[in-house]
C-alpha cells in the first residue's frame, strides 16, 4: 500500500463523516422547523415526534442509499 492509497482512504473516511454529519444536522433542522418558542401541547409533541421518527427514517434511507452505492 503506497502513501497515495493511504491519503485516499483517510479523506475518504472524513468525508464521509462530514457528509453524515451534514444530512443528520439537515434533517434535523426540516423536522424542527416552524416550531414556535412557546410550550407545545400533546397534538404538536405528537406531530413533532412523528417529524423525529420520519427523519430518523430518512437517516436510514440515506444510508441504505449510501451502502448500496458502493
Amino acid at each position: 500500500m503506497n502513501v497515495n492509497q493511504i491519503i485516499n482512504m483517510v479523506m475518504r473516511i472524513f468525508m464521509r463523516k462530514g457528509v453524515n454529519w451534514g444530512i443528520n444536522k439537515g434533517t434535523q433542522m426540516m423536522s424542527k422547523r416552524g416550531k414556535p418558542a412557546a410550550p407545545t401541547t400533546t397534538v404538536d409533541a405528537g406531530h413533532s415526534t412523528q417529524a423525529r421518527e420520519a427523519a430518523k427514517r430518512a437517516r436510514k434511507a440515506a444510508a441504505v442509499t449510501r451502502r448500496i452505492g458502493r
